[in-house]
């Protein structure tokens, strides 16, 4: 996680995409959260508009893959905006869990 975390890092800030505070970041992750919500729903039931081609169930899930690393690549940004790792995020919400539902 912390090594996907770092190429995300270093890709998107080749680019100049690092350099939004943590507002802007936000509101790209939400963006990116409605973009993965679209692709399940054309996956599981369907887009049914007359202006859209179908796509097979192959490129519907291909487009899912890649709107849920997109979403993956909003969260890796804004943790690194507060010094939180990926895998210090996880860590945390397991034990949160853990904790929460242990008999």
């Amino acid at each position: 996680m912390n090594e996907a975390q770092q190429w995300i890092k270093q890709f998107y800030g080749e680019r100049g995409w690092t350099e939004h505070g943590p507002f802007i970041r936000i509101g790209f992750l939400m963006e990116e959260a409605g973009e993965a919500a679209r692709a399940v729903r054309a996956f599981e039931i369907g887009r049914d508009r007359p202006d859209e081609e179908v796509s097979s169930q192959e490129r519907l899930k291909q487009d899912l893959v890649e709107e849920i690393g997109d979403v993956l690549g909003n969260i890796s940004l804004l943790a690194d905006l507060y010094d939180i790792s990926l895998e210090e995020a996880f860590r945390a919400h397991q034990q949160k869990l853990l904790k929460r539902f242990s008999s």
